[in-house]
């Protein structure tokens, strides 16, 4: 299991001779397990500090320590025992691996580090006519924060391009602000640090780190649903940053109006914003979105227009869903050592991106877990328990991937049905199967005759 290390703590165990064989394959576990952005920000700064045939120690940066520890435990788990085997895994600070300990220093309220991803912004943003006036509403408000559209409220179904552009504000102010505050966060989080705060007496604290930003920006609202005490906090917090003249943006999967488990005072403040409706992707969106996938990801497809025409118009709910198409027909192109031609991408899609069915609804997480306990020969309440064993774990794996794929449940949704598991949990998941996938044709066929029974009873 993962664990974190704080500042002041008990010393890291003695390590042993660095083993760079098992830094660099855990490296590239990683790299295959994680979404490239969040590896890219997040896990590629750790480094190897040792490991004594019983714990691997990494360090990581003091700032995002705390976040990384409790944001990717799953993976870190995950990637250490794949490439070890049964190991304990320890994030330390990067000066307290190799420094002695100072004196610590008193506590100051300061804003929170704003855990932007610098892969999202405005000149990444594909523009069409389902989003447009999103783009340029979010613009806006970067270019002008406070003083454009306060509070901006972007919504739509997951996969459409909400947090791009919420992301992409935060880094446009962090450029060209002239040194405001930002902060981004998910509703999630925000209800995380509350509740810790309440429990560990840290409620100025709490306050000082959201109230004291220029921006803060919030996605997935919609979480925050049924949770009296942090919609109260959240609600202070809100007219305090107004007051403050600060801006406000916040993303959700439908419009206030339709979030019934908010409060109503809650919901009267979202909607006395701006807005904004951000929809599925129509096909021009589509075609350039993976035209600038292909570019960014220097792709060669043998038959380039023919295969992004086929994949547009079999892929068409998000542009999340979108990517993942891509991303899946180039790696079973390279695993297999094929060309990313017509042939291999139908190949991909018929099996594991069966046409829609029209006059059918789309499967529940229930349905799935269902038809993928059956097919497997377990209970569902093995399927969702907390036991990691062999015989359930890959299984679980192949329940999260379908959940993924064909319902439009969120990540964090998908790790609450599944035990309460943390989406960084679910993205581990999907990466795994789509590994598999590509190397073990008994899977293969077995998750593709699954995949059509679950589409056709829907």
């Amino acid at each position: 299991m993962c664990r974190w290390l704080p500042p002041g703590g008990p010393s890291p165990p003695s390590l042993s001779t660095p083993e760079p064989d098992i830094w660099q394959r855990f490296q590239t576990q990683l790299q295959l397990a994680a979404d490239s952005a969040a590896y890219d920000v997040w896990l590629a700064p750790l480094r190897y500090a040792g490991y004594d045939g019983r714990v691997l120690s990494l360090t990581a940066p003091a700032e995002h320590r705390a976040w990384i520890a409790s944001r990717f435990m799953a993976l870190l788990d995950g990637a250490a025992a794949d490439v070890i085997g049964d190991c304990e895994v320890v994030l330390l600070d990067e000066v307290a691996a190799t420094e002695p300990k100072a004196e610590a220093a008193p506590p100051a309220v300061r804003p929170a580090p704003s855990h932007l991803n610098p892969a999202m912004t405005f000149d990444q943003f594909v523009i069409g006519e389902a989003n447009r006036f999103g783009h340029a509403a979010a613009l806006a408000v970067a270019e002008s924060p406070g003083t454009a559209y306060n509070p901006l409220f972007i919504y739509g179904p997951p996969g459409v391009g909400k947090s791009h552009l919420l992301h992409a504000i935060g880094n446009y102010a962090t450029e060209f602000g002239g040194g405001i505050s930002v902060h981004c966060t998910t509703a999630e989080t925000f209800t995380s640090d509350f509740v810790s705060a309440v429990k560990g007496d840290g409620i100025a604290a709490f306050k000082g780190r959201y109230r004291s930003n220029d921006v803060l920006l919030i996605d997935d609202i919609q979480f925050l649903q049924s949770k009296a005490r942090t919609e109260e906090e959240f609600f202070h917090t809100f007219n305090a940053l107004q007051d403050a003249g600060a801006q406000i943006v916040v993303t959700s999967d439908r419009p206030p109006d339709d979030l019934e488990g908010l409060q109503e005072r809650l919901r009267a403040r979202f909607g006395s914003g701006l807005l904004v409706d951000v929809r599925n992707p129509d096909p021009a969106i589509r075609r350039l979105v993976l035209r600038k996938r292909i570019q960014h990801d220097e792709l060669s497809l043998a038959e380039a227009e023919p295969v992004i025409e086929l994949i547009c118009e079999r892929v068409t709910k998000s542009i999340r869903a979108l990517e993942g198409a891509l991303i899946r027909i180039a790696a079973y192109a390279s695993l297999q050592g094929r060309p990313i031609d017509l042939d291999l991408t139908t190949e991909v899609l018929d099996r594991l991106y069966a046409p829609s069915v029209t006059g059918r609804t789309a499967p529940t997480i229930a349905t799935i877990q269902q038809a993928v306990a059956a097919t497997y020969g377990i209970e569902v309440s093995e399927l969702v328990s907390g036991s990691r064993t062999a015989r359930l774990a890959w299984p679980r794996q192949v329940a999260m991937y379908l959940c993924r794929e064909h319902t439009s449940e969120t990540l964090p949704a998908i790790g609450r049905q599944f035990g309460g598991r943390d989406h960084t949990t679910v993205m581990y998941a999907c990466k795994k199967t789509n590994e598999r996938l590509a190397s073990d044709s008994d899977q293969y066929e077995v998750v593709r005759a699954l995949t059509e029974r679950i589409l056709n009873r829907s």
